[in-house]
């Protein structure tokens, strides 16, 4: 498939610290890649580079071009904090992805309002547009969040860990609008712990320190890539089924069902 994004030799790191190791891997455009690893892998930091926040060490990675215009990146971060003295509502907190096309000292106009208003009936959260923050669930806060997001302009969109820990009404609307950016042809891009989540991926991208593997889930998700990358101590074979002994792997007995393609 076009890659929407091409790394080679991407080093990523903070301060005298190496993140990423030197690796080499695409994301297909159009599709839902996972990117998959035990805590301090590398996933995060992986989408910081693709949103250029942070500068590789050496390498390059770099979104590709479409149509002579550089692809749109909307980032939807792990935690996200606002003030809560703030007196914003949940309507003005997703209506500012708007102000990442617009520039801050410019008015929302009607196609602005519409889209913050579809962007908050896909998530179910229209019923709570003039609440404060303060005010909602952790998973009711993922979606106003999930929402500032896909308000911008984007062709890219980046989750990280966007459903992990969260109510199952939460998890199951976000899981349908990941699915329905893919429809539209947008290329998604989230990180995960969960096997069931990167199974079901287009494309998977597994790190522990640097790319392990890259590709397909049935050839990424292998015994040896996943021993190689979480240690055998925690990777364990019950039949044909693989399971990670991690904390942060354990399935949760609310989890939604992941949509199979």
């Amino acid at each position: 498939m076009t890659p929407a994004v091409v790394a080679t030799g991407l080093e990523l790191g903070y301060g005298k610290q190496i993140a990423v190791a030197a690796s080499t891997f695409d994301i297909p455009a159009g599709a839902i890649s996972v990117l998959i690893g035990p805590n301090g892998s590398g996933k995060s930091t992986v989408l910081n580079a693709i949103a250029g926040l942070i500068e590789p060490r050496a390498g390059m990675i770099e979104v590709q071009r479409i149509g002579g215009m550089t692809r749109r990146v909307a980032y939807v971060l792990q935690t996200t904090t606002v003030n809560d003295a703030l007196p914003v509502t949940v309507g003005e907190v997703v209506a500012m992805g708007r102000y990442a096309d617009k520039g801050p000292l410019r008015r929302l106009d009607g196609e602005d309002r519409s889209t913050v208003a579809g962007v908050m009936d896909r998530l179910a959260i229209a019923d709570l547009a003039n609440r404060h923050l303060t005010e909602l669930s952790g998973g009711q806060r993922q979606r106003v969040f999930i929402a500032q997001g896909l308000a911008q302009d984007h062709d890219i969109l980046l989750l990280d860990e966007p459903i992990s820990g969260l109510d199952l009404p939460s998890a199951r609307a976000i899981d349908d609008v990941i699915h329905d950016e893919h429809a539209r042809g947008c290329t998604v891009v989230m990180t995960t712990h969960d096997l069931a989540e990167a199974r079901v991926a287009d494309h998977v991208i597994l790190l522990s320190g640097r790319v392990i593997a890259s590709g397909p889930p049935g050839d990424v998700l292998t015994a040896a890539n996943l021993g190689e990358a979480y240690g055998s101590s925690l990777l364990h074979v019950d039949g044909d089924q693989l399971f990670i002994d991690d904390p942060h792997h354990h399935p949760a007995t609310t989890r939604h069902e992941h949509r199979e393609r």
